[in-house]
């Protein structure tokens, strides 16, 4: 490691340096996802930031937004309030057909894989 890159690694925030180990992470696994296409299969993996229950009238949906250290991803599970593992912090790997929403990438009942983490 260079002066330099270790002067550069050393500005970094910390959510800069938590993004730099998830891509770490991710790699082993799969590519990153930035390039995400409306209507594209595609493989996304990363580790979920946050798990929510949006509040709808009658249809349960649970919702996790994904990131792979460039890239948020939304899955989203209609008709479940809860499934285990899907949780904060919890390595993933999905696929499924990506919509673009103004709320940015979405795949919508995800088949997904939960990876140990390191």
């Amino acid at each position: 490691m260079g002066v330099l890159s270790a002067l550069k690694d050393l500005a970094k925030s910390a959510s800069e340096h938590e993004a730099d180990e998830i891509r770490r992470q991710t790699l082993e696994q799969l590519p990153l996802t930035e390039e995400l296409h409306d209507r594209q299969v595609a493989q996304v993996c990363g580790v979920i930031r946050s798990v929510t229950m949006p509040a709808r009238t009658s249809v349960p949906v649970l919702q996790a937004d994904v990131f792979d250290g460039s890239t948020a991803v939304t899955l989203v599970w209609i008709g479940r309030r809860r499934i285990a593992g899907i949780e904060p912090g919890a390595l993933i790997s999905a696929h499924g057909r990506v919509a673009m929403r103004p709320e940015g990438p979405t795949i919508f009942n995800p088949p997904y894989t939960l990876l140990p983490r390191r």
